[in-house]
């Protein structure tokens, strides 16, 4: 018994004491568990440059990027932005590469930038005359450099290709591609093939001979050079391809009025096929009655024509305009993809030129597969499939009589602003446009070496002063995106804008589509529908291309901003989306981007002129010069697009100086030269008394309007 408590209560006390253990003491941690490692942060999307002109050697301007897409999109914002040092068009396409923005501005300045701050990284200025812009007929633009192991390569306004260290901006080399006795330009980017860059020049109107270059990359060395038109007979000709060539052109001394096709702009290269690609422009005259009276197609103007780039030799060409003569140009973005077409895959280039038609050719042979028109046109019906050949309406070809309105104009259903292609969409997004133009040949035309030579007569094109003809012509005039499918040969979708001469187009992966347009937007729309989802307040004109890139795991948007280019100049009243002011910045932007740009402060434009004191004879002179030499700049009716002064708002002072500057260049400067061994002093005044009566016509127009409580008219 005695045993049995005692056992008891040592059972008690020991339940006591791990219950006071359990209270009062803390307890012991069990061993610990192995330690799991924690997981690692993810790598951050891997960088995605845009090294190259149209991103690949086949210019699709498309980005399989989506980290922006048409879900997120609505968050993008203002990264930062740069303001350039000039105040004329801006065209070019920037390249991104090892964080770095490479971009070019007017009169063919370099620019590298921080890709994610902005910061000015170094800039280089080739110090191109400005006397030298009398010789361009589209503003003194650049379209950007190309890029290759550390080196930059870019064209200058003179003709000149330049090689810099991409590092530090500092000369390589440079050489000039072009005779400087002649009024040769240079505005396209270069392109890389192998081991050599590739060159062609403008200037067709002023009397040039069109060409493309291939110059070594480390010397400079020029390796080949292919002339796409046949020079003068007695001399002989180049290759077997000039020999055909002169066969098609006859009855007139084209050789020293230059002839024309220039390979202004676009080129394409496949690697596989060891093809180069490149687009041919217009006739020198336009008018084909004057440039080769005989007639003849004049090979190889308006054509996609593909070389061997080792040796530049000709392999194939195809021409969208035979004969040209309406300033049809080929000259337009390229694009290479791979198509199924009627059940078989094609390798295909794809092309929207000036004249309206849609073409997709089998880019081994140059077959044609299609064409199809994507702009409003008069001058045609179709495309004859058998042939190949447009078939003209009649009284296309202006002979002893002008056309009346005729669409497309030479400013083209599509221009120099490059589409895109979507592979996942299947569309070829066009920068297309309606811009009509009146041809008639010049009966007193004569060769004037380094000035406009277009051997029509442009007073016919003039917008009329009648307020209802006025409007009709105007009501014509319109600019869009069109969603292309080149299987079908249809549009799929359509946007219209409130005017022509808007910017070339980006599409991603994200389902998007980018552009800025002619009324100062940055725009971004689904690429399957056109839904428009985000835009941004440039404040001013977009004409150059987007792109895009990936850098430490963020994906910038960037697009040059600066308004300019041809139909700035002389579109005038014509730009229906208003008259632009020139902001020139490169902008940069992301997702959550916080920048902001300044707020913008217009200056009134103000027009009041002098009494008018010249006879309607002096007033019909000036016309008649003015349309001659000064509308390419300074706009239909002096009435400016924004890149250059209005005439018509000129000042007192001015007025008093315009014998300085008109015949003496005093604002050589700024691109004006003096036409003092070009045009006599009554000329000159005739200029001057067409410029006073058009501020008259205008100041007249807004009163009237006023009066009748509408909006002003006449500019």
């Amino acid at each position: 018994m005695i045993t049995y408590c005692r056992r008891l209560l040592l059972i008690i006390g020991v339940l006591a004491f791990l219950a006071g253990c359990s209270r009062d003491t803390p307890p012991v941690d069990p061993a610990p568990a192995a330690a799991v490692p924690a997981a690692p942060a993810p790598a951050p999307a891997p960088d995605m440059e845009w090294s190259r002109h149209g991103l690949n050697e086949s210019e699709t301007r498309f980005s399989p990027l989506a980290d922006i897409n048409d879900g997120n999109v609505g968050g993008l914002g203002l990264a930062w932005f740069f303001d350039y040092p000039t105040s004329r068009g801006l065209e070019a396409t920037p390249l991104e590469v090892d964080g770095v923005i490479y971009t070019t501005g007017s009169w063919s300045m370099v620019f590298a930038n921080n890709a994610a701050t902005g910061e000015l990284l170094w800039f280089y200025d080739p110090q191109v005359p400005r006397a030298w812009a009398v010789h361009g007929c589209c503003d003194v633009v650049n379209r950007g450099v190309a890029y290759d192991n550390g080196r930059l390569y870019f064209g200058t306004l003179d003709g000149r290709l330049v090689s810099l260290n991409a590092k530090d901006g500092s000369l390589r080399w440079e050489v000039q591609t072009t005779d400087r006795e002649r009024p040769y330009t240079i505005t396209g980017a270069p392109r890389i093939v192998k081991d050599k860059v590739i060159i062609g020049n403008g200037g067709a109107e002023f009397g040039v001979r069109g060409y493309v270059s291939a110059y070594n990359l480390d010397s400079g060395d020029m390796q080949w050079r292919f002339y796409t038109i046949p020079g003068n007979p007695a001399d002989g000709f180049e290759n077997e391809a000039m020999k055909r060539a002169a066969a098609t052109w006859g009855g007139g001394e084209w050789w020293k009025i230059g002839g024309g096709g220039t390979v202004w702009d676009s080129m394409a290269y496949d690697p596989e096929l060891n093809l180069l690609y490149i687009g041919v422009g217009n006739g020198a005259p336009w008018n084909q009655q004057v440039r080769s009276p005989a007639g003849g197609d004049n090979l190889y103007l308006s054509s996609i024509v593909a070389l061997n780039p080792d040796d530049g030799s000709y392999v194939w060409h195809y021409q969208t305009t035979p004969g040209e003569t309406w300033d049809y140009t080929a000259t337009q973005h390229m694009i290479l993809a791979d198509l199924e077409l009627g059940g078989k895959p094609r390798k295909v280039i794809m092309q929207a030129p000036k004249n309206g038609f849609f073409y997709v050719l089998d880019r081994t042979t140059g077959e044609l597969l299609s064409a199809e028109p994507y702009a409003t046109m008069t001058w045609a019906t179709h495309v004859d499939m058998a042939t190949g050949r447009p078939v003209e309406t009649e009284g296309a070809r202006y002979k002893g009589a002008s056309t009346g309105l005729q669409l497309p104009g030479p400013i083209g259903g599509h221009n120099w602003h490059p589409m895109s292609y979507d592979p996942d969409t299947g569309l070829v997004y066009i920068p297309a446009q309606d811009v009509p133009w009146v041809y008639e040949t010049d009966q007193h035309f004569s060769y004037r070496p380094g000035f406009w030579n277009t051997a029509t007569d442009s007073r016919v094109a003039a917008l009329p002063d009648n307020p209802a003809d006025r409007q009709a012509v105007l009501d014509t005039i319109k600019g869009a995106i069109v969603a292309w499918d080149p299987v079908k040969g249809a549009p799929r979708w359509r946007v219209e804008h409130a005017g022509p001469w808007n910017g070339g187009i980006l599409s991603t992966a994200g389902n998007l589509v980018f552009q800025g347009n002619s009324s100062g937007q940055f725009v971004a729309y689904r690429a399957d529908t056109g839904e428009k989802l985000w835009s941004f307040d440039a404040q001013t004109g977009v004409v150059a291309p987007p792109v895009t890139f990936r850098l430490g795991g963020t994906q910038y948007v960037a697009v040059v901003a600066g308004w300019g280019g041809s139909l700035a100049l002389v579109g005038g009243d014509a730009l229906t989306a208003g008259p632009i002011p020139n902001r020139s910045r490169l902008l940069v932007f992301k997702l959550g981007g916080e920048a902001a740009l300044p707020p913008a402060v217009d200056k009134a434009l103000v027009i009041d002129p002098p009494p008018l004191t010249a006879t309607p004879e002096q007033v019909a002179l000036g016309f008649k010069t003015y349309m001659s030499y000064c509308v390419f700049c300074h706009g239909d009716g002096a009435v400016s697009g924004g890149a250059t002064p209005d005439l018509r708002a000129l000042t007192p002072e001015k007025h008093a100086m315009w014998d300085a500057i008109v015949l003496g260049g005093l604002h050589w400067q700024y691109g004006m030269v003096g036409f003092g061994g070009e045009l006599s002093k009554e000329q000159s005044d005739a200029v001057h008394a067409y410029v006073i009566e058009r501020a008259h016509f205008t100041v007249d127009g807004q009163k009237a309007a006023a009066a009748a409580g509408a909006p002003g008219s006449g500019g």
